[in-house]
């Protein structure tokens, strides 16, 4: 798989960035939106190399409607191309 902020470990706890997390919950998102399995979307964006592009859009992903984000990543696999 492409690049992820890494998971840190601190006295023994696992803590997630809030960019993992966001990344997590789009990938479950998208998944369920597709009618697809999420190890079947993380293989897709990973064969567009879409993961180092979602994780560099997390503070425009977040901040907007969940489908804008479906969008933009649709149109990456389509065209190669962000939707805006």
């Amino acid at each position: 798989l492409q690049a992820i902020p890494e998971i840190r470990s601190i006295s023994g706890r696992t803590d997630m960035s809030d960019e993992l997390k966001f990344f997590t919950y789009l990938l479950e998102c998208y998944a369920e939106h597709k009618d697809m399995a999420s190890g079947d979307v993380m293989r897709l964006w990973d064969a567009h190399n879409l993961v180092p592009y979602i994780m560099d859009n997390y503070f425009m992903y977040h901040q907007e409607a969940i489908e804008n984000a479906f969008a933009d990543i649709d149109s990456m696999i389509e065209t190669g191309k962000p939707a805006w």
